[in-house]
């Protein structure tokens, strides 16, 4: 017995319906897990970084790095500085992390890590997970996110 009009577009839209929330179901795990990431501006983050095909001391090139040295951060107790270099001696990032983000990644020197340009800013990961675990967010980024009071 054939399958009436109706009820082929009932299980069609069922079956779209179930389609959506799969991968509305995989955003947000993926947004979950962004969302576990630290985060703080290019300003407070980034101090001194080079790249030998930019001027710009704040541009970080993508790839991997190996971090190279790990210091307290002048004049701010609640931050660590860790220094990594790429491959090409030219390329070198200092970044600045809370210090609560770096003793849960439990880093020390010559674990490798991750930079990645992204539109909001520049992600930094384990090599070994890739997976975010700090993003440092373009400064208007940032800003436009930063918490303000709403009065009524």
């Amino acid at each position: 017995m054939p399958i009436s009009l109706p009820i082929r577009l009932i299980a069609a839209a069922g079956a779209l319906g179930l389609a959506v929330q799969a991968n509305a179901d995989s955003f947000v795990s993926s947004a979950s897990s962004a969302g576990s990431a630290s985060s703080g501006s290019i300003s407070d983050s980034l101090n001194g970084s080079s790249n030998s095909s930019h001027g710009d001391k704040r541009k970080v090139a993508d790839g991997e790095y190996r971090i190279i040295q790990i210091a307290a951060t002048p004049d701010r107790s609640d931050r660590t500085r860790i220094t990594m270099q790429a491959n090409d001696p030219q390329q070198r990032i200092v970044l600045d992390l809370p210090q609560i983000t770096f003793d849960k990644q439990q880093l020390v020197v010559g674990d490798a890590m991750y930079a990645q340009n992204r539109a909001y800013g520049i992600e930094f990961g384990r090599s070994d997970k890739h997976q975010p675990f700090y993003l440092v967010l373009a400064d208007e980024w940032y800003g436009e996110l930063a918490s303000r009071p709403v009065s009524l």
